[in-house]
């Protein structure tokens, strides 16, 4: 049964004769009879009964009809809901990104965004790396902003963000301005859950360092941790943004690959609907400071 059939139903029960809808529908008297033939043959009841002035309603008529109108407008309805969603000026671009970016770089992007697509609904998701890949390719989301570069995704680097170390406000290297973890093998760390990227991070620091602190506790959200330093219960590697929202001391990190490079990803297996195409030109076209 086709939509198209369906539709010419509706239009034959509102107007009651088969030579009239024909013609407002612009297709051949045979060609109607055709199709409201196939769906009394499909659902097995007679749908109209033929009088001389026209077509009248059957009973069992009566519900196919009504279902046919509810499917017709349904249909319709899921058109103009993802014309909607998918027009560049008023659709929707779904968003995910890691926990850390939540007080940075994502009121940032969204901020200068709404100022140039205002009538574009960015859906937000904040959740772990391999959430958004999960999200990613199931379709849940469309962008993710994270630090994990994947070889079968699209990437557009967005922000460096230097990694510090960050220490009890009473600690005894408090007051100097650069540190090496070299000078901290003794530190009880704070740090994210085995599993998440910025794990990986810290724990490829730590061995260039040639050090491997005791672990004291584990948080996935970087604020938590930089709140447990500042308590004195160890010391933590976090993106220079959280150094001392609670209290804690940041000290900049004597080696280079002290930093994490936060990128844009998507699928490249499928376009990206023009809302979220948009939203990629509009980062792609703008520099992103730390």
């Amino acid at each position: 049964m086709m939509l198209r059939d369906l539709a010419w139903l509706v239009q034959l029960g509102e107007l009651g004769h088969v030579t009239d809808t024909a013609a407002a529908l612009g297709t051949s008297q045979p060609t109607l009879s055709r199709s409201l033939a196939r769906i009394e043959a499909e659902v097995g009841v007679r749908v109209f009964e033929r009088t001389p002035t026209g077509v009248e309603v059957t009973p069992d008529g009566r519900m196919v009809l009504d279902a046919a109108r509810d499917l017709v407008v349904r249909h319709e309805q899921l058109r103009a809901d993802l014309a909607s969603r998918l027009d560049p000026d008023t659709g929707t671009v779904r968003l995910a990104f890691l926990d850390s970016m939540a007080t940075t770089l994502v009121p940032k992007l969204l901020r200068a965004f709404h100022a140039e697509a205002p009538g574009v609904k960015v859906v937000l998701s904040q959740e772990p790396a391999h959430d958004i890949r999960s999200d990613l390719d199931r379709g849940a989301v469309e962008l993710g902003l994270t630090m994990n570069r994947a070889d079968d995704l699209g990437w557009l680097p967005v922000q460096r963000e230097r990694l510090v170390v960050v220490v009890p406000p009473a600690h005894r290297f408090r007051a100097r301005a650069r540190v090496d973890l070299s000078d901290l093998a003794g530190d009880d760390l704070v740090t994210t859950p085995p599993g998440f990227g910025h794990t990986a991070l810290v724990q490829a620091l730590l061995a260039e360092a040639g050090v491997s602190p005791r672990i004291s506790f584990e948080s996935a959200d970087l604020a938590t941790i930089e709140g447990l330093v500042a308590a004195g219960l160890g010391v933590a590697i976090v993106p220079e943004a959280f150094a001392g929202l609670s209290g804690s001391v940041g000290l900049a990190l004597s080696s280079p690959s002290a930093t994490r490079t936060i990128g844009l990803t998507w699928r490249t297996d499928r376009p990206l609907a023009p809302p979220a195409e948009r939203f990629v030109a509009f980062v792609r076209g703008r520099t992103w400071a730390e």
